[in-house]
């Protein structure tokens, strides 16, 4: 047992060390790529501010190339008044917010100025030096020509006659008014000039700074040491203690920006890019350590598991011999199920073949009459045929032959159809037209319709109609149809059957009668279900059960309803896919 406990404890120790080790590095690798997406996101946002920066200088600029050419500036340079020219470079100033627009000649003397800084010798300024030599000169300065910090663009002025340069626009732009709307955006952004001095920021604690390789100082001399400046991972860091609004540790990135000859920098805050790093490595730690303790768990258990499973098996050996005889007994019941399920589909197969069997039965006695009187005429056309060839007369017995075929013709129809009414169908859905078996089914009906003297009126397409049906069976819902309409209206005043084929995307076939109507519409097709008189045998009422089942199984419905003038069944299909070929 000591045995065992000192190996599961150094097995856990080896684990803790594996996952501490695996969590570093974890670790390092999601503070590295935080990193990297923090650098970028740095990158947008320094080339953002620095390009909104140029973009406000640039109006500055465009001041002072218009300037250069307004015919004022010449004239003042050509020895007119100057207050003319001050007016406008105040009205100019005023509008676009400048700092100052001054006028200087050759000499680099201010000729005329919005406030007032005329006299000022400006000629050894790098910006008017390279006004003068044609060029559009800008720089920057702290308190000198003018207070506070300025930038400034000068745009040569040359004479109309001679080409060369007279003079040169000055427009200073006011730093402090560029900075209101940038000033506490994120992330901290300052602008550096060649010499290292912090000059255009959005925090004005950085702003005269003077940017050291590894220190920020307020000046030359001053050596505190405000940042600390480290190298890892090649992302250069600084970190300060002295600022609450400065990232206490900063991803410092730059970028060079020679347009307006500055160096922008950005500190980012690298706090974000560490939480997501311990996060990342602290789920990692915790997940294998929750994984190393069910693990250990587990194998805790899988020794008292080993000594169940020797108890289980046996139990399991026993209920497995108990399971098999249940096995066969159910096998058993399954196959007596299905016997019992053959047999009842036997069952409704003959039901069906019994209810057109009783409907052949109501009709017999109409269908002998239609047959007899075709018997009778073809004798008493046979006989007159004889007598007219006795007198010689080929033409009139020629006519009594052709009636008798007709007549024979007439009596194969009647009995084909009732061949084909009879025989047991079992072949699956087929296209079949409607309209051609229904017209058959009234056919059938006929003696009995003629009989009950009922006016029957078909109405349907001449085209066919197709369905997915079958002929026989189909035919036998119609014949029911027709036979219990018939049954309803005995008795009544008015007996008329109306039959309507409705073509389109769900064939209906729709019978309506003058009866009494449904009594019971919610059971009309409930077996044994009848409204005829008790001891007839036609009065089962198994015939509109048989109906259901039937168009049911071609995938229609059939459903009946009072019309306030008797009654009206109609049976949907669903109309033949030629698909269903294949």
């Amino acid at each position: 047992m000591n045995a065992h406990i000192r190996k599961r404890n150094l097995i856990v120790l080896g684990f803790v060390a594996v996952v501490a080790l695996s969590t570093l590095g974890l670790w390092r690798s999601g503070y590295v790529q935080a990193l990297e997406r923090l650098q970028r996101q740095g990158f947008s946002d320094l080339a953002l501010a620095s390009d909104r920066l140029t973009a406000q200088l640039q109006r500055y600029r465009e001041l002072a190339v218009f300037m250069a050419e307004h015919p004022t500036v010449t004239a003042v340079l050509g020895g007119g008044g100057a207050d003319l020219a001050s007016g406008l470079f105040l009205d100019r100033a005023d509008k676009t917010s400048a700092l100052d627009v001054m006028l200087v000649d050759f000499s680099g003397r201010v000729r005329a100025s919005a406030n007032g800084s005329e006299g000022l010798n400006l000629s050894e300024t790098p910006y008017v030096r390279r006004a003068m030599q044609g060029a559009l000169g800008s720089g920057h300065g702290i308190g000198t020509p003018l207070p506070g910090r300025a930038y400034y663009f000068a745009a040569p002025i040359f004479g109309q006659s001679s080409g060369r340069v007279i003079g040169a626009v000055i427009v200073a732009a006011d730093v402090n008014v560029l900075e209101a709307d940038w000033r506490g955006s994120q992330p901290a952004v300052f602008l550096t000039d060649s010499q290292g001095v912090v000059f255009i920021s959005n925090r004005s604690e950085l702003l005269l700074w003077h940017l050291g390789s590894q220190k920020l100082l307020r000046s030359a001399e001053a050596e505190a040491s405000l940042f600390s400046y480290s190298r890892r991972a090649g992302y250069a860091f600084w970190e300060q203690t002295w600022d609450p609004y400065l990232p206490r540790i900063g991803l410092h990135i730059h970028r060079p920006l020679p347009v307006i000859g500055f160096q922008g920098n950005a500190l980012i805050d690298v706090a974000p890019a560490q939480r997501i790093a311990v996060l990342q490595a602290a789920a990692f730690a915790a997940l294998c350590l929750a994984f190393g303790a069910l693990l250990l768990v587990a194998t805790e258990r899988r020794r008292t598991l080993a000594q169940a499973n020797a108890l289980l098996e046996a139990r399991v050996a026993e209920r497995t011999a108990a399971l098999v005889g249940t096995n066969a007994q159910l096998l058993r019941e399954a196959a007596e199920r299905e016997e019992a399920q053959a047999a009842l589909a036997r069952a409704q197969a003959d039901l069906v073949q019994a209810g057109k069997l009783s409907a052949l039965g109501q009709l017999s006695a109409g269908i002998s009459h239609e047959l007899n009187q075709p018997l009778m005429a073809i004798g008493s056309f046979a006989e007159n045929g004889v007598t007219f060839m006795d007198k010689n007369r080929p033409d009139r017995a020629r006519e009594n032959l052709s009636r008798i075929s007709d007549m024979a013709n007439r009596m194969a129809r009647i009995i084909s159809n009732l061949r084909a009414f009879s025989r047991q169908e079992s072949s699956p859905s087929v296209r079949v037209d409607v309209c051609a078996v229904l017209r058959s089914a009234v056919e059938i009906t006929g003696p009995r319709l003629r009989e009950a003297d009922v006016k029957v009126t078909l109405d349907a397409p001449d085209a066919p109609v197709w369905v997915r049906g079958g002929d026989v069976r189909l035919g036998q819902v119609f014949v029911n149809l027709i036979t219990n309409a018939v049954d309803a209206m005995e008795g009544r005043p008015i007996r008329a059957l109306h039959i309507t084929v409705q073509d389109g995307a769900q064939p209906s076939v729709t019978v309506r009668d003058t009866g009494p109507g449904i009594e019971l519409p919610d059971q009309v097709f409930d077996p044994f279900y009848t409204t005829k008189s008790l001891g007839r045998a036609e009065g089962m009422g198994l015939g509109l059960s048989i109906s259901y089942g039937i168009v049911q199984s071609f995938g229609g419905e059939i459903r009946g309803e009072n019309t306030g003038e008797g009654a009206a069944f109609t049976v949907q299909l669903v109309p033949w896919d030629e698909s269903e070929v294949a």
